[in-house]
């Protein structure tokens, strides 16, 4: 199921977040989830916030932000057998996209350093590569896996 930008249900923590940040989620049976789905969301929401925060958002980044949901929604479909979800969180300041993508499988994702003469296994390099921050966290049913893309210069 798939959530449109603007269509939210409070999480109790809305109380406390200043007009300017925007939060969007989107969650999947097994099976249903598409890399371009999760690309046209982060698209959405950008241009979203360009508009409604104010927060411009230069096309290196915009593109950055949508390597990064490419290849954590790609990996969750890849390696883990049930539903899965993601999370777009502008920060406080505008200057940083939070990437959450929630899968079901306990497997922590590896991070290879660059192989040129490796076929696959380069995505959370790339990830890490356009990412101010990357982390797993393990969860009873799985792992939330987020990263920070920088929107602006800090």
């Amino acid at each position: 199921m798939i959530t449109p930008l603007g269509k939210k249900a409070p999480d109790g923590r809305e109380r406390n977040r200043p007009a300017a940040a925007l939060r969007y989620g989107a969650a999947w049976v097994a099976g249903a989830a598409r890399t371009a789905d999760a690309r046209r969301a982060v698209h959405a929401f950008l241009a979203l916030a360009a508009r409604t925060a104010h927060a411009p958002v230069t096309s290196r980044a915009e593109q950055d932000a949508q390597l990064v949901v490419s290849e954590l929604v790609g990996n969750a479909l890849r390696h883990a057998p049930g539903p899965c979800g993601l999370l777009l969180e502008l920060s406080e300041d505008l200057a940083r996209l939070g990437i959450t993508v929630w899968d079901s499988s306990p497997a922590l994702p590896l991070v290879h350093e660059r192989d040129g003469t490796r076929v696959g296994g380069h995505g959370l390099f790339l990830v890490r590569s356009c990412s101010r921050a990357l982390s797993t966290v393990p969860r009873p049913n799985g792992k939330l896996v987020t990263a920070e893309v920088a929107l602006r210069s800090l």
